[in-house]
């Protein structure tokens, strides 16, 4: 994607909810894309309903989800594209659901585990087996995770139904898929897939998708995400990738283990430097980053629950030119207690219609939290696109928890993640005169020298950037 990109992931939300988040606040913010919850037919777990029965498939038809029906999806793709905000579908391919089994699905298909009608039988499975070994290729890829039927994508006609799928959301104007569990895919069979879908659009004379890859990395692992590169081949290159590895920075924002966002440093000295080589990241123009997706977000990783600190944590992604920016976008839930509710709905598991909490302070269990909204996050969204291309410099740091840089001389943000005000003199790169700050409106000036006076409260932080200069 170009650079200053940024999507959102409105992370089971109604079709008819995003439709109007996207006419009236993604498109207007800047956001790029939206990324949906799984569309398919889903497995119903009653009573409790949780999250995790979004990714286990029953069919490949959108008529009826715990997000809405097939109608509504159509529509929310061509408002959205209309607001300027193109839709990426959470694509669920490696496996079809196991529980429960019988079963029947949000769309009121039956169904039994291997065997789900008019689409797949017991031989387009692989044997099962478990996956337990993830030092062994050949087990993460055709062995069952979680218990999850394992499809047999090294089948033409399992390659094809897939690929069918995609097909169809694609010709209803979808412009980008995420690949749900892509290390448990063969990347040839991924690849095959792919091609598919590409080489059908093409011939039709729309446009190729945007597909990034769900591969989690691991130390001594069989598969690591540089076995994905080139997946996916479209005009402009390859595939994206999730680089897990950038979870780390939410570490440093709270100081977990005595780390702290000095450490950040693009150009400091080994331990305290984040680049490509110091952390072993893909290249940026392959990786899709996060500070949480819905799974590390329940298992507790930084969240919403860190008020300031994820606000801070939000505007260094933001605002350092690393990688294409996910934001995600939840409800309220205990953790770990309720790390597997589902979204806010009624008694028999339909979602309720999005109200945002007022804030992330005051947000409560079972409410939408929409942390995209939170004026910290929103307004570095026009701020990434503002200094796009420009590199980081003038960096500044205390050594500890307070850091400030500057994009050339295109914006320049200051962070105070320490307990106590900052006050000191930073240059910035930027033009002299006085600029409005991004985050909280107020006037900050700039010298003749190009410095600024940054007087900033305790977790903290101040934006400005060619567009908010005062005449």
């Amino acid at each position: 994607m170009a650079a200053g990109d940024v999507f959102v992931h409105l992370f089971e939300w109604k079709w008819t909810d995003i439709a109007t988040e996207c006419e009236n606040v993604l498109g207007p913010a800047g956001f790029t894309a939206v990324q949906i919850s799984p569309p398919q037919e889903h497995s119903v777990q009653a009573p409790t309903y949780p999250w995790s029965e979004r990714y286990q498939p029953v069919s490949y038809s959108i008529a009826r989800s715990r997000s809405g029906t097939g109608a509504e999806f159509a529509a929310m793709v061509q408002r959205c594209r209309a607001a300027g905000v193109g839709i990426y579908v959470d694509a669920v391919i490696n496996h079809m659901t196991n529980y429960p089994s019988p079963g029947v699905g949000s769309n009121g298909t039956a169904y039994t585990k291997y065997s789900y009608p008019g689409l797949y039988t017991p031989g387009d499975f692989h044997t099962p087996c478990t996956v337990s070994n993830y030092q062994d290729a050949a087990n993460v890829q055709d062995c069952e995770l979680f218990g999850l039927p394992d499809l047999n994508t090294g089948l033409p006609a399992v390659r094809q139904k897939i690929a069918g799928y995609l097909i169809s959301l694609a010709r209803l104007g979808v412009a980008g898929f995420r690949i749900d569990a892509a290390k448990h895919i063969q990347q040839v069979e991924l690849d095959a897939i792919l091609a598919l879908v590409d080489s059908t659009l093409s011939a039709e004379g729309r446009p190729i998708p945007y597909y990034f890859l769900e591969v989690i990395g691991g130390a001594g692992e069989a598969l690591s995400p540089h076995d994905y590169f080139g997946e996916g081949y479209r005009s402009g290159g390859a595939a994206d990738i999730t680089e897990f590895t950038f979870v780390g920075v939410g570490d440093k924002f709270r100081q977990i283990g005595g780390q702290h966002i000095s450490q950040l440093n693009p150009g400091g000295a080994s331990g305290n430097q984040f680049s490509e080589a110091a952390w072993g990241l893909m290249p940026s123009d392959k990786a899709v980053v996060f500070l949480q997706n819905h799974d590390t977000q329940h298992q507790c990783g930084i969240s919403y629950r860190d008020g300031n600190t994820f606000r801070l944590a939000n505007v260094w992604m933001l605002a350092q030119p690393y990688g294409y920016p996910s934001v995600l976008s939840s409800y309220a839930f205990d953790c770990p207690a309720g790390s597997d509710m589902g979204p806010p709905s009624d008694a028999n598991g339909n979602t309720n219609d999005v109200t945002c909490a007022s804030s992330l302070e005051t947000v409560t269990v079972g409410q939408w939290v929409c942390e995209h909204r939170d004026p910290y996050i929103l307004r570095m969204v026009s701020f990434r696109k503002l200094v796009a291309g420009s590199d980081v410099n003038h960096w500044w740091d205390d050594g500890a928890n307070a850091v400030a840089f500057s994009r050339g001389d295109k914006g320049f943000v200051a962070i105070n993640r320490e307990g106590v005000p900052l006050d000191t003199t930073i240059a910035t790169g930027m033009v002299p005169g006085t600029y409005a700050d991004a985050l909280s409106g107020g006037s900050i000036v700039v010298s003749s020298a190009g410095a600024i006076r940054v007087q900033l409260a305790a977790n903290s932080a101040i934006a400005i950037d060619v567009a908010t200069k005062l005449p």
